[in-house]
């Protein structure tokens, strides 16, 4: 099958289970969400999650590259594939997040808490778990790809599907990049880089604290102008601690 259509297949898988795997994670086992509420895990406002779609793209492909390999013992052979998985999946979530935070002023995630961490995208523990879900790929998933694979080839009448999702993604992409422009104007007005947790966090609390109710798929929706939120939220922060330097939102 055309390997274009099989990435484009890939990433719709990925993109859209990797959005309910962080929707859990954060629902019932993330630190930064001690009241346990649902939240949309990151930046779009659809339920997929780009980055997750990215990597099972590549490990895909990474686990297709074990018959070329020049390691003849099995166990060591996906040891070094388990590896490049996780230092593939670091790196993509590093120029990820380093784009965001770079070329935005938006910190999409925080690792800055975590031992060993770089700039708080990426750290040792993170990556370690990069490297346990590329293992629990290779052993529970790419089989059952495979045949989602072969079966989508024996049944293109599906691909209609993926490019309605595609066609849905890309108006999200655009609505999502304007969004996150206007964003980065105000991080620069008000010289802070934002951390977009926080930021959905803290319009929430102003839904609840006015009885309204927050929108789950667009949490950065009110009825007051986003500016305004941004400086509450760094009055309240100012107030906690000082800061040398460029000052952050959250």
């Amino acid at each position: 099958m055309n390997i274009f259509l099989t990435l484009a297949f890939l990433f719709f898988i990925g993109a859209t289970l990797g959005w309910v795997l962080e929707l859990l994670f954060r629902r019932f086992f993330s630190s930064a969400n001690p009241e346990r509420k649902w939240i949309n895990p990151g930046f779009c406002v659809g339920p997929y999650l780009p980055l997750y779609g990215c990597g099972l793209c590549f490990l895909y492909l990474i686990a297709s590259l074990e018959q070329f390999s020049i390691i003849r013992d099995p166990f060591w052979n996906r040891v070094v594939l388990f590896l490049i998985m996780a230092v593939c999946m670091t790196v993509t979530e590093y120029f990820a997040g380093l784009i965001a935070l770079k070329g935005f002023h938006v910190r999409l995630w925080d690792y800055s808490k975590q031992w060993g961490n770089i700039q708080g995208l990426i750290c040792p523990k993170f990556s370690l778990a990069w490297a346990l879900l590329g293992a629990a790929y290779y052993f529970l998933i790419h089989p059952r790809i495979l045949h989602a694979i072969d079966w989508l080839s024996r049944n293109l009448a599906f691909s209609f599907v993926i490019g309605l999702f595609y066609g849905v993604f890309l108006i999200d992409v655009v609505y999502s990049t304007k969004l996150i422009h206007r964003i980065k104007k105000l991080a620069d007005e008000n010289e802070v880089i934002v951390r977009c947790e926080n930021l959905k966090a803290h319009v929430r609390s102003v839904h609840e604290r006015s009885a309204q109710k927050a929108s789950f798929f667009f949490p950065l929706r009110s009825e007051r102008p986003l500016n305004e939120h941004l400086r509450e939220l760094r009055e309240t922060l100012e107030q906690r601690r000082r800061t040398g330097g460029k000052k952050h939102a959250g």
